[in-house]
């Protein structure tokens, strides 16, 4: 752990105000989502329940928290308000951890958890548990309890927080795979059988169940999302890269495509409808509407903070499109790009405006693949700006989706690495094939 991320005792949480960026309470935090994992590894967090002030109960993920602090929660705004509900792998804090008979791995002393801290990863937005606060002796009455002596100690120094791992479920198994990339995770998810493969689908939470979707072949994305939940459905198409979403429901019956589409935010699922209007080999099938957009005025600053953003891809990361308002696509005019490394070599206070690749084209909407392919190798670029005949930008073909698409169709079935092909027979035998 770095030494000044702070640690924050969950019973310091229970019942907190949550507010929204412009300071709007919109709930109170009710519990602690975690998950516990294999091996002498601490609970990771996964994020908070909070209630609103309809008494509907939501998940809020960690990695929209951006401030905990002074009896307080801050989160970025967006929350999806579907109803909590709790998944095979995860475990409540207050309702099923505190007050939990456990073992100090030492002596094999049992004690009572009474609490318990977690602090933030450094350099990440992942949250783990940190320290146990426990009581010695037999678990009784109030009064006996009291007379036990009370200690802090470190996660590792207490046994009963983490999975067997020779587990046969779908919890064991997914614990045991949590560190994989999305595309090795989805390597092994096509190896599971069906039942199996709905399990673990069913227990990842969106974000990384819309990551591992993206890279598996177009069977198994169907065959995963008809197991859904329309409403669960609906959440990680939104969750997914726009683009592939957009390919995604493209493949499904036109009844259920509608279906989901009039589940989804209306911004996403306008998106979704734009996307699928173009053919599916060129610019506007290929791109993602959501590129980096800065208007003239902002700086070199304001630009370097937006491409931290680590739910970026590399790619998308790479270069920022300076366009006037809106700056939603579509956008006001198209003025131009600005690449990541200029961004590096000029102060912070210069105006992106001032940086603006002029000698670079955009991609119309109706280019082909073969165009853009070409765009990419002459230029030596990641990512390609899209606009219409009025100038306003409507996206960005980044060069994975153009590989993706150029590759042959069974190109997912090629194993490129020794791990993978251990990762897919120990799924296997986990899944008892």
């Amino acid at each position: 752990m770095a030494a000044g991320a702070p640690r924050i005792f969950v019973s310091h949480l229970a019942g907190v105000p949550v507010f929204d960026p412009n300071g709007d309470q919109v709930g109170r935090v009710r519990d602690v989502v975690v998950m516990l994992r294999v091996g002498r590894r601490p609970p990771r967090v996964l994020g908070l329940v909070v209630e609103l002030s309809t008494r509907r109960r939501i998940f809020l993920p960690m990695t929209r928290v951006t401030g905990i602090e002074s009896g307080q929660v801050i989160t970025t705004g967006v929350m999806n308000v579907r109803r909590f509900e709790q998944r095979p792998t995860e475990r409540l804090v207050f309702g099923e951890l505190l007050d939990r008979r456990v073992k100090l791995a030492e002596s094999g002393e049992e004690v009572t958890v009474l609490d318990l801290s977690v602090q933030q990863l450094p350099a990440r937005r992942d949250w783990e548990v940190d320290r146990f606060f426990v009581r010695k002796g037999k678990k009784g009455g109030a009064f006996r309890r009291a007379k036990g002596e009370t200690l802090t100690v470190d996660w590792s120094a207490v046994t009963g927080f983490s999975l067997e791992e020779n587990g046969q479920g779908a919890e064991s198994l997914l614990a045991t795979f949590e560190q994989l990339r999305p595309a090795d995770l989805a390597n092994v998810l096509h190896h599971l059988s069906p039942k199996r493969r709905a399990e673990v689908a069913a227990a990842l939470d969106d974000d990384r169940l819309a990551d591992v979707l993206e890279e598996l072949p177009e069977d198994d994305q169907i065959e995963i999302l008809g197991k859904l939940q329309e409403e669960r459905a609906a959440d990680v198409l939104e969750a997914m890269d726009p683009d592939d979403a957009a390919d995604l429901l493209a493949e499904l019956p036109e009844d259920d495509k509608e279906r989901l589409l009039s589940l989804m935010q209306p911004g996403d699922a306008a998106d979704m409808r734009r996307l699928m209007s173009y053919e599916e080999h060129t610019a506007g099938g290929l791109m993602t509407t959501e590129p980096v957009v800065l208007r003239p005025d902002a700086t070199v600053a304001d630009a370097l903070a937006r491409v931290r953003n680590p739910d970026l891809s590399p790619a998308l990361a790479a270069q920022v499109y300076v366009c006037r308002p809106p700056d939603e696509t579509p956008t006001g005019k198209y003025l131009g790009t600005v690449h990541f490394q200029r961004l590096l070599r000029d102060p912070p206070y210069t105006l992106v405006s001032s940086l603006i690749d002029v000698d670079l084209q955009p991609l119309f909407p109706d280019a082909a693949l073969p165009v853009i392919a070409g765009f990419f190798a002459t230029y030596d670029m990641v990512a390609a700006p899209v606009v219409d005949e009025s100038g306003s930008l409507l996206g960005a073909v980044t060069v994975d989706d153009v590989l993706d698409h150029m590759l042959p169709e069974d190109w997912r079935e090629t194993e490129f690495h020794l791990e993978d092909d251990e990762n897919a027979d120990e799924g296997a035998r986990a899944d008892g094939s």
